[in-house]
């Protein structure tokens, strides 16, 4: 027998019809990513890469130009687009992590003869004995990890054909989802019960917000990615654009991420140049970087602001992010703020139901 408080709560938060096909649909959508997400992948990629093109083509549209011509015109900015990146910026990256690791022994020598400078000054809290056992440790660790590389490489033949396949699927997919996005949202509606004014309503209120997230995140670490590349190469810094690519990403994890790639960007630059004008310089443009990022430029993207609270955000990154790796962090705020809208929407309604039942008792 159900206790009298769960029927009680059940009543209260899905006695609408439209509550349980909305909380239907979610159910549905979260089954089918956790369960079939990996066979999915190049599909829901594709429609991810297809919602951020739709801002594009929107606005060719608004100057009157028809939708096939803005699409046709969108997907060949994408094609040179990803072209460049698949023929230019990768093989770039993939050379300039294989120089940082034959460079990576080297570093950590260094920092073993920096760390030994310790003892001397500071004999009573650590010892040239403790020095060396980490770093044989950081040595076992290296070793370990340059034998899963070698690993990984020769396992990854099946990868590799699957990543080719992608590359031709997903930009296939990209363009019939945005030619024939009329057809498929009609289709799908179509399914859909006719009655389904909460959804559509949920769907409208996140959408604005959905889309000025994902869009100006993009923007965001194209912007910052840049802007830090260039700063990098008037300094001459060394792995430039792989620090560059670091920084961009970095903005995706709010809080956390900027923490993090501080760290490699002062250690390259300490090993290039040591406590030097040259290490104090750098820094100083990269936080300045940052200051401008979070100061000027995110208020200027994100005009529509996400009021959640940071403790909200960082819980969001963590269990979105352990769900769906990266594409669950880039998602965590527009989820948590889903969540956000629905805790919010549903006892609305039920306070709302209950003065029209009393006044037709």
């Amino acid at each position: 027998m159900i206790p009298k408080v769960v029927r009680n709560w059940f009543r209260r938060y899905f006695s609408d019809p439209q509550a349980v096909l909305l909380a239907a649909l979610l159910l549905g959508g979260f089954t089918v990513i956790l369960t079939m997400g990996t066979m999915l992948a190049p599909v829901l990629a594709s429609i991810i890469i297809a919602y951020l093109l739709e801002g594009l083509v929107r606005q060719l549209e608004r100057r009157r130009i028809p939708r096939f011509p803005a699409v046709t015109l969108v997907y060949l900015i994408f094609l040179a687009v990803l072209l460049v990146i698949l023929l230019g910026l990768l093989p770039l990256l993939s050379r300039q992590v294989t120089q940082f690791a034959q460079e990576l022994p080297n570093m950590v020598a260094r920092g073993r003869e920096l760390l030994l400078q310790l003892p001397e000054r500071y004999p009573n809290l650590i010892s040239a004995a403790q020095i060396d056992e980490l770093f044989a440790r950081v040595r076992g660790e290296l070793g370990g990890l340059g034998q899963s590389v070698v690993s990984v490489s020769l396992a990854s033949i099946p990868g590799l054909i699957a990543l080719v396949v992608y590359l031709i699927l997903m930009p296939l997919l990209v363009f019939f989802f945005l030619k024939d996005k009329g057809v498929i949202l009609g289709w799908v509606t179509g399914l859909l019960p006719r009655e389904r004014s909460l959804p559509t309503q949920v769907w409208r209120e996140m959408d604005g917000q959905i889309g000025n997230y994902v869009r100006g995140k993009f923007w965001e670490i194209m912007i910052v990615g840049s802007v830090s590349y260039t700063v990098f190469a008037l300094f001459n810094l060394n792995y430039a654009p792989l620090l560059a690519v670091a920084v961009g990403f970095s903005v995706i994890i709010p809080y956390i991420g900027a923490t993090v790639v501080t760290f490699p960007v002062a250690l390259v630059a300490y090993f290039q140049w040591g406590w030097g004008d040259e290490f104090g310089w750098v820094v100083l443009a990269y936080l300045i970087v940052q200051a401008l990022d979070g100061n000027v430029l995110v208020p200027l993207l994100f005009s529509e602001a996400v009021n959640l609270h940071p403790v909200a955000i960082i819980v969001a990154v963590l269990v979105f992010g352990g769900l769906w790796g990266l594409w669950g962090v880039f998602f965590a705020i527009p989820l948590a703020t889903l969540v956000k809208v629905l805790l919010v929407f549903w006892p609305r309604r039920a306070e709302a139901a209950k003065p029209a039942a009393a006044q037709s008792a």
